[in-house]
């Protein structure tokens, strides 16, 4: 579960009401695919934007349509209670691990975090992914907390954001390998560092666009994988007008939900309020790159 490519699914919405029927459909197609895992609840996924009753459908939805691809469950809360709640549920609904994120209203402190981890894991009976996203969580990780979180009994992997700049990915996998044990698996976040990532000796490529792509998304894990590094190089440069639509539109949710619908994997404005999606004038140009990069 924790190598190779893991892909991120929308959970789209169709009146305010999760679209079981839309993800289901989803879900299915990806395990059709030959993706590693699937991660349900990410943040594509829309988590923090779900009640309890609303993940536990996912979660069970994602599982009964995944068939033998292992399904990660997100458990992201504000609340520990929360986040153990959650992950019970998810256990019980089948999934296979476990996908936590420490959000944020008030900031949080190293040992804030570090707590959180440890609390959770101390319920949990499946393994667990930490997920480094300070785009979304406003809490940014240190490598001496990769280290100690690592220690703990259930880590399995750490996803970590796209590469700093001025730092190769070569670089950065060892900086993060120094204190992570080789049971602990790395894993990039950010599709368009996801060659460079992978090239560099990262794991897994925990994927955003593999949840609605997915083919190109294989094409460049297997490729990086098998120690083809300029093939990988190569589709993720053909892929580059797309990474520059992310960028555009402040992350990828927007357009990805905007690609999920175009195709009629998801309904119209399938987004959780307040989210809006891509306006006429930005999903033309996105309709003009799925074309241009024949992924229609």
């Amino acid at each position: 579960m924790f190598t190779g490519l893991s892909a991120f699914p929308l959970t789209p919405l169709r009146d305010d009401q999760v679209d079981l029927d839309a993800f289901g459909r989803i879900i299915t197609m990806l395990a059709g695919s030959g993706v590693d895992s699937i991660t349900a609840l990410g943040s594509t996924g829309s988590y923090a934007y779900l009640d309890r009753d609303e993940r536990q459908r996912v979660v069970a939805a994602a599982v009964a349509a995944a068939g033998d691809t292992p399904v990660i469950a997100g458990i992201g809360a504000l609340r520990t209670s929360h986040a153990i709640a959650y992950a019970r549920d998810a256990v019980d609904a089948g999934a296979q691990a476990v996908l936590l994120a420490p959000l944020t209203y008030q900031a949080l402190t190293v040992e804030d975090v570090y707590g959180f981890y440890g609390d959770v894991l101390g319920h949990l009976t499946v393994p667990l992914v930490v997920y480094d996203n300070p785009g979304t969580t406003h809490f940014t990780f240190t490598d001496e907390l990769y280290g100690r979180l690592a220690a703990l009994p259930g880590v399995a992997s750490i996803k970590i954001p796209g590469l700093p700049a001025g730092v190769t990915a070569e670089q950065r996998v060892a900086r993060i390998r120094d204190v992570v044990p080789e049971r602990v698996t790395i894993g990039i976040s950010g599709d368009p560092f996801a060659a460079d990532a992978l090239n560099g000796g990262c794991d897994a490529w925990y994927s955003v666009i593999a949840g609605t792509l997915p083919e190109p998304a294989l094409r460049i894990t297997r490729a990086a994988l098998t120690g083809d590094a300029a093939g990988a190089a190569a589709e993720s440069a053909r892929l580059q007008p797309l990474w520059d639509l992310f960028a555009e539109h402040g992350g990828s949710n927007r357009v990805v939900a905007a690609i999920a619908e175009e195709l009629g994997l998801a309904p119209a404005n399938s987004l959780p309020l307040p989210i809006r999606g891509l306006d006429a004038s930005a999903r033309a140009r996105l309709l003009d790159t799925l074309a241009t990069l024949e992924l229609r």
